[in-house]
């Protein structure tokens, strides 16, 4: 399988890396194209990747194509591309806000697949959604789905509505927990602590609570139990939180990127 990634941004360059090591592209390296001459060159030290300054070198020969633009730079990039595209084609976008209609609108093409990225993906922990236009074969889908798990796993879903939720939970999720994270590092440093000694405690502390999540099926709320006891430290911690509707505050926020993200939507 021929494999074209468009975009060498941070998106663009973690899932190349990625699928560079996938089994689906047989002897084939990884294409790659940009247009900064910095990534280029950079580009070109991987021997696993065939790098394109030229669309019309590299995109007619791919099997699918992976957009990974920003967003405000598709609609001209749809247009250089649509005189080149075939049918046959794949086209998975991994840019925020762009619906499938849009890109079939503006690039001519029938199989198309929407998906959302995070940003642990660049340490092989992300988590994509994704769904699919209905001239996708289940066949092309799980192709597709075997080279997004090369940076993590991958969450199929019904309509693009849940593309735009997964952007509130899993796709801007990693910034509400860095969010979290600085608030408890500043916490730390205001104690006294070093900010090498605030760092490892916060860090192995979201680190250790989200294993021991992992390797059970007991919830938030029950482990949150397990820690708190009546009248103890960490109850009023929780009690802080509670009287200052922090839970409800954290879920607005969820809801402001979902909100942006059909807004975006809706503006292409």
């Amino acid at each position: 399988m021929k494999v074209l990634v468009i975009g060498a941004g941070n998106m663009g360059l973690t899932y190349s890396e990625g699928m560079s090591q996938s089994p689906l592209l047989g002897k084939h390296n990884l294409k790659i194209y940009d247009t900064d001459p910095n990534k280029i060159s950079t580009l070109r030290e991987n021997p696993n990747f065939d790098v394109y300054e030229s669309l019309e070198d590299c995109l007619p020969k791919a099997d699918i194509v992976f957009i990974a633009v920003k967003p405000y730079h598709s609609e001209s990039l749809f247009e250089d591309m649509k005189p080149m595209i075939n049918q046959q084609q794949i086209f998975v976008s991994l840019m925020a806000g762009v619906t499938i209609d849009t890109i079939q609108d503006q690039l001519g093409a029938k199989k198309v697949i929407r998906t959302m990225p995070n940003l642990p993906a660049k340490v092989g922990k992300g988590v994509t959604s994704y769904t699919e236009s209905e001239a996708v074969s289940r066949v092309e889908l799980l192709m597709a789905r075997n080279l997004l798990d090369t940076t993590g796993t991958s969450i199929h879903v019904d309509t693009e509505k849940y593309i735009d939720a997964s952007t509130g939970i899993s796709g801007s999720g990693p910034a509400y927990v860095f969010y979290f994270m600085q608030s408890m590092l500043e916490a730390a440093q205001k104690m006294g602590f070093s900010d090498y000694d605030s760092k490892v405690l916060v860090s192995n502390t979201f680190e250790g609570a989200i294993e021991l999540f992992n390797q059970s099926n007991i919830s938030p709320e029950s482990w949150i139990n397990r820690v708190a006891s009546k009248g103890g430290t960490t109850q009023a911690a929780i009690d802080s939180m509670e009287d200052n509707n922090v839970k409800q505050l954290i879920q607005e926020a969820a809801y402001a990127a979902f909100d942006r993200a059909v807004e975006l939507g809706n503006d292409k």
